[in-house]
């Protein structure tokens, strides 16, 4: 996937505030096949993966086959917007559920861990669409600023980002 004209590759720099940003970013959501879901995400950086508890036999887990998905998120709090393209698998990966489980995803399983129906869904990524924005009181100044002179409003980034 080339970068528009109107987009830049990400450095090294904006790789870095995208990955810090996704870390505190907690939802969005996973689309496969046009279909898509409210998920929690869990990211490994160093991996390039983002990973999913999910239960066996829901829509994610049955159609998660090793093709293309997207992971869409936005938001506000953390000024992440982005559309993220790999490839879902299930997975079975007791270290990577130790790491990620927690009494929210316990919630969902009457058996927690062992639940027979717990499933981990892992999104190797390939490529993703960023755009970061200046929240706050940076975001408000820019808009008057913009607003008082003819200038456009410089409210953050816009990158594309390769894994």
């Amino acid at each position: 996937m080339e970068p528009s004209p109107m987009t830049q590759l990400a450095d090294k720099d904006l790789t870095e505030t995208f990955w810090d940003r996704l870390e505190d970013c907690r939802t969005g959501m996973l689309v496969i096949d046009g279909r898509a879901v409210p998920m929690s995400h869990y990211v490994d950086e160093s991996q390039r993966e983002l990973w999913f508890i999910t239960a066996k036999g829901t829509y994610m887990a049955e159609h998660a086959t090793g093709g293309q998905a997207h992971y869409v998120l936005c938001n506000d709090k953390e000024g992440l917007y982005a559309s993220l393209s790999g490839r879902l698998t299930p997975e079975i990966n007791q270290g990577k559920l130790d790491e990620y489980w927690s009494f929210i995803a316990a919630s969902w399983y009457e058996d927690g861990k062992q639940d027979p129906d717990v499933l981990l869904l892992k999104l190797s990524l390939d490529h993703g669409e960023v755009w970061t924005s200046k929240g706050g009181a940076k975001f408000v100044y820019e808009i008057a600023k913009a607003n008082l002179t003819d200038d456009k409003p410089d409210i953050g980034e816009h990158f594309e980002v390769r894994f």
